[in-house]
């Protein structure tokens, strides 16, 4: 029995592991995490319990990345301590044992390798999505409700958790606007790669004459910020309108002005939420939603600074068309960004888009 080739691509699987631990600096996160720990301990830190809630999530987060490569690393030592097994005992079930550990070894291999590519402050926290249909009416609203499902699919894939925040249904059908919140790890490192417009083609099921049309919806994509830090939100700026819940909702939504719209005077920005039974917590969410917003105004400020000051050709458009679905007169789904496409529209619409995440998180990084 040869484990020639076997043992290769153990070695390349080795090596890429080291390379992913090399990159995410693994002594410097220890050391980060034995100075959260010293905050931890300090008299009052639970004072502040959205501080001390994000740092938790940090330590939770560094030590989850430190004990990955730990695993990792232990992983391949016991693959080639089975593989000079097998070849001693000459064991051919042995041999697909190896066969499926090495497919499993180069799957969480890639994993971290990707997280190595989340660098971004906010990277490992928990992202807020908000979906908005385009022009066109119902069939924009479809769109929306579509890609609402889409990004679901996805979260029950990678194992987040799904909160709605505000919910607006479409007139006939479909939905107007959706905001809502996708928790675990590292979401808000991944979906960043999802905001922009998206566009659809296809035969209208609404249109009696079955006609194709075009439509377009917008992804906001922000992180979910537990401590504000550094931005400052004073009362004078903020104009805060109370009006009744539209839509579903029984009795209570009728009878009483629970809904919260959050204007914020001098960036213009504002912030809805009536999905809440009490007024109190539709103000919360739509501060909370807010902060997020000015974070990542702050963030796109910065780096359409540091690419000014580079003198980067390549311009930063926020908010513009990234990917085309194409439901006729062929099947196609292709980034505009990255050119990675893929005719499986119906496998893209069931949640399955890592692979555009993941191309645009590399080639992102390249253009670094």
């Amino acid at each position: 029995m040869d484990f020639y080739e076997k043992r290769l691509q153990l070695e390349e699987l080795n090596s890429s592991i080291e390379t992913s631990a090399e990159a995410l600096k693994i002594p410097k996160l220890l050391d980060e995490v034995q100075k959260l720990k010293e905050e931890q301990s300090k008299e009052g830190f639970w004072n502040d319990q959205n501080k001390a809630k994000s740092v938790n999530m940090r330590i939770s987060n560094l030590e989850k990345r430190i004990a990955t490569v730990d695993i990792l690393r232990k992983k391949a030592e016991n693959l080639r301590e089975l593989m000079d097994l097998a070849e001693e005992m000459e064991d051919e079930e042995t041999t697909h044992e190896i066969d499926k550990l090495l497919k499993s070894l180069e799957s969480e291999s890639n994993i971290l390798f990707l997280e190595t590519l989340l660098t971004g402050k906010y990277d490992a926290n928990n992202a807020l999505l908000s979906l908005h249909a385009g022009a066109g009416g119902t069939e924009a609203q479809d769109w929306v409700e579509m890609l609402y499902r889409m990004y679901t699919r996805y979260g029950e894939r990678a194992g987040y958790t799904l909160n709605i925040l505000d919910y607006q249904p479409g007139d006939d059908a479909g939905i107007k606007s959706v905001t809502f919140q996708l928790s675990g790890d590292n979401a808000y490192g991944f979906l960043k790669a999802e905001k922009g417009v998206h566009r659809l083609v296809r035969i209208s099921p609404f249109d009696a004459n079955k006609r194709r049309h075009t439509s377009f919806a917008s992804l906001e994509v922000m992180p979910e910020i537990l401590d504000a830090g550094d931005i400052i939100i004073k009362p004078e700026e903020l104009r805060i309108d109370t009006c009744r819940s539209s839509g579903a909702g029984g009795q209570h939504v009728n009878k009483t002005e629970s809904a919260i719209r959050i204007t914020h005077l001098p960036t213009g920005i504002v912030t809805w939420c009536q999905n809440e039974r009490s007024q109190i917590q539709n103000k919360e969410t739509a501060m909370m939603m807010l902060v997020a917003k000015l974070t990542e105004l702050k963030e796109r400020e910065f780096e359409e600074e540091q690419a000014r000051i580079k003198g980067d050709v390549k311009r930063i458009e926020w908010g513009s068309q990234i990917r085309s679905y194409v439901f006729c007169p062929y099947t196609l789904v292709k980034d505009h960004r990255t050119g990675y496409e893929t005719s499986d529209i119906n496998g893209v619409m069931d949640g399955d888009i890592e692979a555009f995440i993941f191309d645009y998180l590399a080639k992102s990084n390249k253009d670094i």
